[in-house]
C-alpha cells in the first residue's frame, strides 16, 4: 500500500548501489545491469509522484566512478544520452522538472548539450523537481561554492556556502536511502544530508521497488526528528513537521 501524502518526505535521495552486482549475478556484463537500473529509476520517479514526493535526487554518476573500467564508463554515458532522449516526454507529460547536479567540465560536448536541452525542455514542470547528480561529489560541491564565493570576494559563512552549493534550488533532503546493503553514504551530499535520515536496503538497485521505497518512507515516520533540540523542545513531532528544513529565501 502506497504511504499516504500526508506524512512522506518532501525531498528523497538515493544512493543507488547495486547495477553491476545485480548484472554479475546473472552473468551478464555489467553495462546490462546499469541498463536495468535506468528502468528500475523510471519505476521510482512514477513512485514519488504517486506519493506526493516533492523532491527526488539520486546520485548516478560520481566523481570517482572515473576511476571505473573504460568500456563501462564510455557505456554510462551513450547510456544517458539514450535515456535523455527517451524519456524527457514522459517528464514532460508527467510534471516533472529535470536538473542534472555535477560537473560537467570532464563531459563530452554531446552529452553536455543533451543535459542542457533535457533541462530546459522540462524547465516550466513543477510537480517534482527531480535532480540527476552525474559527475558530483560532495567534497566537489563544497569546493566549488567555497570557490564561487571567493572569486566573488564575499564573505564565506554557513549561509552564503548553502547558497553557492549546486544543491541550492531545493530544501535538504528528508531522507537519504542507499540501496546494495552497503553502509556508508560515499561523498554523496555531504553539506545537505547533516540532518537527513538514513536508510539503508539489502535491496540491489534494479530491485528497489515500490514496496521498498514505502518501506523506507514507513522507517522515516518512526524518526524524530529533533535538528539539534531535544526530545521536549520538539514535542514529539516525529518527522512530520519538516518546517526546520527549508532554506532561506
Amino acid at each position: 500500500m502506497a504511504a499516504t501524502q500526508s506524512i512522506v518526505p518532501h525531498h528523497v535521495a538515493i544512493v543507488m548501489d547495486g547495477n553491476g552486482r545485480w548484472a554479475t549475478k546473472r552473468f551478464l556484463p555489467r553495462i546490462a545491469g546499469h541498463k536495468q537500473g535506468v528502468d528500475s529509476l523510471s519505476r521510482c520517479v512514477r513512485a514519488c509522484l504517486e506519493r506526493g514526493i516533492g523532491v527526488l535526487t539520486v546520485f548516478a554518476f560520481s566523481s570517482e566512478n572515473w576511476n571505473r573500467p573504460s568500456d563501462e564508463v564510455s557505456g554510462l554515458m551513450e547510456l544517458l544520452a539514450l535515456s535523455l532522449a527517451k524519456e524527457v516526454p514522459s517528464l514532460n507529460e508527467n510534471g516533472v522538472q529535470l536538473h542534472f547536479v555535477g560537473d560537467r567540465e570532464r563531459l563530452s560536448e554531446k552529452v553536455r548539450t543533451g543535459l542542457a536541452k533535457a533541462e530546459s525542455d522540462t524547465s516550466a514542470n513543477s510537480r517534482l523537481i527531480f535532480n540527476v547528480c552525474f559527475n558530483y561529489g560532495g567534497r566537489w560541491d563544497i569546493a566549488q561554492a567555497a570557490h564561487k564565493l571567493a572569486s566573488r570576494g564575499e564573505a564565506i559563512t554557513e549561509l552564503s556556502l548553502d547558497r553557492a552549493m549546486a544543491m541550492a534550488h531545493v530544501p535538504d533532503p528528508d531522507l537519504l536511502i542507499r540501496t546494495g546493503g552497503e553502509l556508508r553514504i560515499s561523498n554523496f551530499l555531504l553539506w545537505q544530508a547533516a540532518y537527513s535520515e538514513l536508510h539503508f536496503s539489502d535491496k540491489l538497485w534494479p530491485e528497489f521497488d515500490e514496496a521498498a521505497l514505502d518501506e523506507a518512507i514507513a522507517v522515516f515516520r518512526t524518526r524524530e526528528r529533533r535538528f539539534g533540540k531535544t526530545s521536549a523542545q520538539v514535542g514529539g513531532r516525529g518527522n512530520n513537521d519538516n518546517t526546520d528544513n527549508v532554506k532561506a529565501a
